[in-house]
Protein backbone atom coordinates (compact mmCIF):
# COMPACT_ATOMS: atom_id res chain seq x y z
CA UNK A 1 0.00 0.00 0.00
CA UNK A 2 1.61 3.43 -0.59
CA UNK A 3 1.97 5.68 1.89
CA UNK A 4 -0.22 8.84 1.46
CA UNK A 5 2.46 11.56 1.72
CA UNK A 6 1.13 14.82 2.41
CA UNK A 7 2.26 18.32 0.48
CA UNK A 8 4.60 20.44 2.52
CA UNK A 9 3.30 23.97 2.92
CA UNK A 10 4.82 26.28 1.33
CA UNK A 11 6.38 29.00 3.49
CA UNK A 12 6.01 32.46 2.62
CA UNK A 13 8.15 35.62 2.90
CA UNK A 14 7.91 37.96 4.87
CA UNK A 15 5.91 40.32 2.57
CA UNK A 16 3.78 37.64 1.80
CA UNK A 17 2.95 37.11 5.98
CA UNK A 18 2.51 40.66 5.87
CA UNK A 19 -0.12 40.80 3.65
CA UNK A 20 -1.67 37.95 5.09
CA UNK A 21 -4.69 37.80 8.08
CA UNK A 22 -2.22 37.06 10.47
CA UNK A 23 -0.03 40.29 9.71
CA UNK A 24 -2.48 42.55 9.29
CA UNK A 25 -3.65 41.50 12.65
CA UNK A 26 -0.02 42.03 14.13
CA UNK A 27 0.49 45.26 11.94
CA UNK A 28 -2.60 46.62 13.86
CA UNK A 29 -1.76 45.83 17.57
CA UNK A 30 1.68 47.26 17.12
CA UNK A 31 -0.01 50.81 15.48
CA UNK A 32 -2.49 50.73 18.35
CA UNK A 33 0.23 50.33 21.06
CA UNK A 34 3.10 52.05 19.82
CA UNK A 35 1.46 55.36 20.00
CA UNK A 36 0.19 55.35 23.91
CA UNK A 37 3.78 53.53 24.61
CA UNK A 38 6.03 55.96 23.30
CA UNK A 39 3.71 59.25 24.87
CA UNK A 40 4.19 57.17 28.10
CA UNK A 41 7.82 57.01 27.48
CA UNK A 42 7.88 60.29 26.65
CA UNK A 43 5.95 62.40 28.97
CA UNK A 44 6.26 59.70 32.11
CA UNK A 45 9.69 57.59 32.36
CA UNK A 46 11.97 59.73 30.48
CA UNK A 47 10.71 62.64 32.87
CA UNK A 48 11.40 60.40 35.94
CA UNK A 49 14.35 59.17 34.40
CA UNK A 50 15.65 63.08 34.48
CA UNK A 51 14.60 63.81 37.41
CA UNK A 52 16.62 61.14 39.11
CA UNK A 53 19.17 62.14 37.47
CA UNK A 54 19.17 65.41 38.53
CA UNK A 55 18.49 64.49 42.47
CA UNK A 56 22.66 63.66 42.28
CA UNK A 57 23.78 67.30 41.65
CA UNK A 58 23.40 70.46 43.07
CA UNK A 59 22.02 72.50 40.40
CA UNK A 60 19.12 75.25 39.17
CA UNK A 61 16.68 75.07 36.12
CA UNK A 62 19.41 77.35 34.56
CA UNK A 63 23.16 77.51 35.17
CA UNK A 64 26.08 75.10 35.82
CA UNK A 65 25.41 71.78 38.12
CA UNK A 66 27.57 70.19 39.95
CA UNK A 67 27.97 66.27 40.68
CA UNK A 68 27.04 65.67 44.79
CA UNK A 69 25.87 62.33 44.96
CA UNK A 70 24.34 61.24 47.16
CA UNK A 71 24.29 64.78 49.71
CA UNK A 72 21.02 65.40 48.26
CA UNK A 73 19.26 62.65 50.01
CA UNK A 74 21.24 63.29 53.27
CA UNK A 75 20.34 66.90 53.36
CA UNK A 76 16.53 66.13 53.09
CA UNK A 77 16.36 63.65 55.67
CA UNK A 78 17.93 66.26 57.68
CA UNK A 79 16.01 68.92 57.24
CA UNK A 80 13.27 69.87 60.33
CA UNK A 81 10.82 71.40 57.21
CA UNK A 82 10.44 67.61 55.25
CA UNK A 83 9.67 65.74 58.20
CA UNK A 84 7.04 68.21 59.65
CA UNK A 85 5.30 68.13 55.69
CA UNK A 86 5.44 64.28 56.85
CA UNK A 87 3.72 64.43 59.85
CA UNK A 88 0.71 66.86 58.63
CA UNK A 89 0.38 63.82 56.10
CA UNK A 90 -1.09 62.12 59.68
CA UNK A 91 -3.87 64.03 59.43
CA UNK A 92 -4.56 63.67 55.88
CA UNK A 93 -4.34 59.63 56.67
CA UNK A 94 -6.91 60.17 59.38
CA UNK A 95 -9.51 62.06 57.20
CA UNK A 96 -9.06 59.14 54.57
CA UNK A 97 -10.13 57.18 57.54
CA UNK A 98 -13.18 59.15 58.05
CA UNK A 99 -14.02 59.80 54.03
CA UNK A 100 -13.62 55.66 53.34
CA UNK A 101 -16.23 55.10 56.20
CA UNK A 102 -18.69 57.34 55.31
CA UNK A 103 -18.27 56.60 51.74
CA UNK A 104 -19.14 52.88 53.07
CA UNK A 105 -21.83 53.44 54.61
CA UNK A 106 -23.91 55.40 52.48
CA UNK A 107 -22.86 52.96 49.55
CA UNK A 108 -24.40 50.73 52.04
CA UNK A 109 -27.34 52.54 52.54
CA UNK A 110 -27.83 53.43 48.78
CA UNK A 111 -27.27 50.37 47.16
CA UNK A 112 -30.89 48.95 48.55
CA UNK A 113 -33.88 50.83 47.32
CA UNK A 114 -34.09 54.07 48.50
CA UNK A 115 -36.71 57.26 47.38
CA UNK A 116 -34.41 59.50 45.88
CA UNK A 117 -31.42 57.60 46.11
CA UNK A 118 -30.01 58.35 42.26
CA UNK A 119 -30.01 62.59 43.10
CA UNK A 120 -28.37 62.12 46.16
CA UNK A 121 -25.77 59.79 44.66
CA UNK A 122 -24.96 62.60 42.19
CA UNK A 123 -24.88 65.70 44.32
CA UNK A 124 -22.31 63.25 46.29
CA UNK A 125 -20.53 62.18 43.32
CA UNK A 126 -20.46 66.00 42.03
CA UNK A 127 -17.94 67.69 43.95
CA UNK A 128 -15.40 65.33 42.12
CA UNK A 129 -15.90 66.35 39.45
CA UNK A 130 -14.74 69.62 40.15
CA UNK A 131 -11.18 71.37 39.66
CA UNK A 132 -8.89 71.29 42.38
CA UNK A 133 -7.70 74.76 41.86
CA UNK A 134 -11.51 75.82 42.31
CA UNK A 135 -12.56 73.98 45.43
CA UNK A 136 -9.34 75.50 46.90
CA UNK A 137 -10.72 79.32 46.06
CA UNK A 138 -14.32 77.92 47.38
CA UNK A 139 -13.02 76.87 50.74
CA UNK A 140 -10.72 79.79 50.95
CA UNK A 141 -13.74 82.18 51.22
CA UNK A 142 -15.79 79.18 52.94
CA UNK A 143 -13.25 79.54 56.07
CA UNK A 144 -12.54 83.19 55.69
CA UNK A 145 -13.03 85.19 59.07
CA UNK A 146 -16.59 85.99 59.08
CA UNK A 147 -17.64 84.75 56.19
CA UNK A 148 -20.12 81.50 54.82
CA UNK A 149 -19.17 78.94 57.52
CA UNK A 150 -18.90 81.86 60.26
CA UNK A 151 -22.05 83.27 59.08
CA UNK A 152 -23.89 79.38 59.59
CA UNK A 153 -22.53 79.12 62.88
CA UNK A 154 -23.83 82.85 64.00
CA UNK A 155 -27.41 81.65 62.81
CA UNK A 156 -27.09 78.23 64.59
CA UNK A 157 -26.08 81.01 68.01
CA UNK A 158 -22.74 80.86 68.01
CA UNK A 159 -20.80 84.32 68.32
CA UNK A 160 -18.36 85.07 66.50
CA UNK A 161 -15.59 86.21 68.65
CA UNK A 162 -15.67 82.70 70.16
CA UNK A 163 -15.47 81.31 66.77
CA UNK A 164 -11.76 80.31 65.92
CA UNK A 165 -9.92 81.44 62.69
CA UNK A 166 -9.90 78.10 60.77
CA UNK A 167 -6.92 78.93 58.47
CA UNK A 168 -4.98 80.76 61.33
CA UNK A 169 -5.45 78.89 64.44
CA UNK A 170 -2.61 76.26 64.15
CA UNK A 171 -4.76 73.62 66.24
CA UNK A 172 -7.36 73.56 63.97
CA UNK A 173 -6.24 74.71 60.41
CA UNK A 174 -4.95 71.48 58.80
CA UNK A 175 -7.92 69.73 60.21
CA UNK A 176 -10.65 72.52 57.98
CA UNK A 177 -8.68 71.59 55.32
CA UNK A 178 -8.80 68.11 55.83
CA UNK A 179 -12.36 68.40 55.58
CA UNK A 180 -11.89 69.85 52.07
CA UNK A 181 -9.95 66.57 50.95
CA UNK A 182 -12.87 64.55 53.05
CA UNK A 183 -15.61 66.50 51.12
CA UNK A 184 -14.16 66.50 47.46
CA UNK A 185 -13.31 62.71 47.43
CA UNK A 186 -15.63 60.55 49.52
CA UNK A 187 -18.45 60.64 46.75
CA UNK A 188 -15.90 59.10 43.97
CA UNK A 189 -15.40 56.58 46.83
CA UNK A 190 -18.67 56.18 47.63
CA UNK A 191 -19.72 55.32 43.45
CA UNK A 192 -16.69 52.78 43.77
CA UNK A 193 -18.12 51.11 46.48
CA UNK A 194 -21.95 50.97 44.87
CA UNK A 195 -20.86 49.74 42.34
CA UNK A 196 -19.01 47.08 43.77
CA UNK A 197 -22.11 46.15 45.89
CA UNK A 198 -24.72 46.65 43.29
CA UNK A 199 -22.50 43.48 41.51
CA UNK A 200 -23.55 40.99 44.17
CA UNK A 201 -26.00 38.36 43.43
CA UNK A 202 -29.40 39.33 45.00
CA UNK A 203 -30.33 35.73 45.73
CA UNK A 204 -27.71 36.14 48.46
CA UNK A 205 -29.85 38.57 50.20
CA UNK A 206 -33.28 36.74 49.69
CA UNK A 207 -31.91 33.78 51.28
CA UNK A 208 -29.96 35.90 54.49
CA UNK A 209 -33.75 37.70 54.83
CA UNK A 210 -35.30 34.02 54.91
CA UNK A 211 -32.67 33.12 57.26
CA UNK A 212 -33.60 36.16 59.40
CA UNK A 213 -30.75 38.24 58.77
CA UNK A 214 -31.17 42.08 59.24
CA UNK A 215 -29.34 44.78 57.67
CA UNK A 216 -26.22 45.05 59.80
CA UNK A 217 -25.93 41.17 59.27
CA UNK A 218 -26.40 41.22 55.65
CA UNK A 219 -23.19 44.03 55.15
CA UNK A 220 -20.91 41.70 57.67
CA UNK A 221 -21.35 38.52 55.95
CA UNK A 222 -22.32 39.62 52.48
CA UNK A 223 -21.16 42.56 51.33
CA UNK A 224 -17.82 43.36 53.71
CA UNK A 225 -16.33 39.93 51.90
CA UNK A 226 -17.88 40.69 48.48
CA UNK A 227 -16.04 43.84 47.72
CA UNK A 228 -12.93 43.07 49.94
CA UNK A 229 -10.77 44.18 46.67
CA UNK A 230 -12.57 47.24 46.11
CA UNK A 231 -12.36 47.74 49.97
CA UNK A 232 -8.26 47.27 49.34
CA UNK A 233 -8.33 49.50 46.25
CA UNK A 234 -10.00 52.85 47.89
CA UNK A 235 -7.69 52.75 51.22
CA UNK A 236 -4.47 52.19 48.90
CA UNK A 237 -5.94 55.11 46.56
CA UNK A 238 -6.47 57.30 50.10
CA UNK A 239 -4.00 56.35 51.92
CA UNK A 240 -1.19 57.01 49.04
CA UNK A 241 -3.15 60.62 47.74
CA UNK A 242 -2.60 61.80 51.71
CA UNK A 243 0.90 61.31 51.11
CA UNK A 244 1.07 63.54 48.16
CA UNK A 245 -1.92 66.24 49.23
CA UNK A 246 -1.18 69.76 47.42
CA UNK A 247 -4.12 71.66 46.36
CA UNK A 248 -5.96 72.41 49.80
CA UNK A 249 -2.53 73.46 51.29
CA UNK A 250 -1.24 75.29 48.43
CA UNK A 251 -4.54 77.16 47.24
CA UNK A 252 -6.21 77.75 50.26
CA UNK A 253 -3.36 78.96 52.80
CA UNK A 254 -0.09 78.89 50.81
CA UNK A 255 1.41 76.60 52.84
CA UNK A 256 1.37 79.55 56.10
CA UNK A 257 0.81 79.05 59.48
CA UNK A 258 2.43 75.35 59.71
CA UNK A 259 -0.27 73.78 56.46
CA UNK A 260 2.74 73.01 54.01
CA UNK A 261 2.23 69.71 53.19
CA UNK A 262 5.12 67.76 51.60
CA UNK A 263 4.52 68.91 48.43
CA UNK A 264 4.24 72.66 49.39
CA UNK A 265 7.48 72.14 50.94
CA UNK A 266 9.04 70.29 47.52
CA UNK A 267 7.04 73.30 45.55
CA UNK A 268 9.01 75.62 47.80
CA UNK A 269 12.19 74.66 47.28
CA UNK A 270 11.86 73.61 43.79
CA UNK A 271 10.60 76.67 42.17
CA UNK A 272 11.03 79.76 44.73
CA UNK A 273 14.48 78.68 46.30
CA UNK A 274 15.65 77.23 42.50
CA UNK A 275 17.05 73.87 44.16
CA UNK A 276 16.09 71.52 41.61
CA UNK A 277 18.24 68.75 42.88
CA UNK A 278 17.35 68.96 46.50
CA UNK A 279 13.50 68.83 45.50
CA UNK A 280 14.38 65.78 43.04
CA UNK A 281 15.67 63.96 45.79
CA UNK A 282 12.44 64.51 47.93
CA UNK A 283 10.30 63.76 45.13
CA UNK A 284 12.00 60.31 44.93
CA UNK A 285 12.39 59.66 48.34
CA UNK A 286 8.53 60.26 48.54
CA UNK A 287 8.30 57.77 45.92
CA UNK A 288 9.79 55.17 48.09
CA UNK A 289 7.57 55.73 50.64
CA UNK A 290 4.54 55.65 48.75
CA UNK A 291 5.52 52.52 47.45
CA UNK A 292 6.20 50.81 50.91
CA UNK A 293 2.96 52.24 52.42
CA UNK A 294 1.16 50.78 49.10
CA UNK A 295 2.97 47.27 50.00
CA UNK A 296 2.78 47.52 53.78
CA UNK A 297 -1.08 47.82 53.33
CA UNK A 298 -1.41 45.19 50.32
CA UNK A 299 0.17 42.31 53.07
CA UNK A 300 -1.88 43.94 55.79
CA UNK A 301 -4.91 43.00 54.01
CA UNK A 302 -4.27 40.02 52.30
CA UNK A 303 -3.97 38.97 56.10
CA UNK A 304 -7.11 40.38 57.63
CA UNK A 305 -9.01 38.64 55.03
CA UNK A 306 -7.26 35.63 54.73
CA UNK A 307 -8.04 35.34 58.17
CA UNK A 308 -11.56 36.06 57.54
CA UNK A 309 -11.22 33.11 55.11
CA UNK A 310 -10.22 30.35 56.94
CA UNK A 311 -12.59 31.63 59.70
CA UNK A 312 -15.56 30.93 57.67
CA UNK A 313 -13.93 27.60 56.32
CA UNK A 314 -13.48 26.46 60.06
CA UNK A 315 -17.04 27.30 60.84
CA UNK A 316 -18.19 25.57 57.68
CA UNK A 317 -16.31 22.67 58.61
CA UNK A 318 -17.88 22.86 62.45
CA UNK A 319 -21.06 22.80 60.58
CA UNK A 320 -20.74 20.40 58.66
CA UNK A 321 -19.39 17.94 61.59
CA UNK A 322 -21.99 18.95 63.91
CA UNK A 323 -24.91 17.95 60.54
CA UNK A 324 -22.61 14.72 59.72
CA UNK A 325 -23.11 13.69 63.50
CA UNK A 326 -26.41 14.64 63.65
CA UNK A 327 -27.07 12.35 61.13
CA UNK A 328 -25.79 9.16 62.38
CA UNK A 329 -27.35 9.30 65.47
CA UNK A 330 -30.87 10.10 63.76
CA UNK A 331 -29.88 6.82 61.30
CA UNK A 332 -28.64 4.82 64.42
CA UNK A 333 -32.18 6.03 66.48
CA UNK A 334 -33.82 4.58 62.92
CA UNK A 335 -32.20 1.25 63.17
CA UNK A 336 -33.11 0.49 66.34
CA UNK A 337 -36.55 1.53 65.95
CA UNK A 338 -36.71 -1.35 63.22
CA UNK A 339 -34.88 -3.95 65.29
Amino acid sequence: MAAVTKSAKPKRSFGEWLRSRDGQKVLVMIAFMIIPLALLFTFTYLPFAEMFGFSFYNMKYVGTKTFVGLKNYTRVLQRDDCFGALKLSLYYMGGSIVQLVLALYLATVLSFKVKGGDIFKGFMFFPFLINGIAIGFIFKFFYTRGFVFDTVLQWCGFQLDNLPYWLRDQRINNISLVGTSVWRYFGQNMVLFIGAIMSVDAELYEAAMLDGANRFQQFKYIIMPSIKTIITLNVILSITGSLSAFEPPYVITSGANGTGTYFVVMHEIAHTQQKVGLASAMAIILLIIIFAATILQKLFFKYIFRSADDEDLNATARRDKKLARYVARRDKKLAGKAV
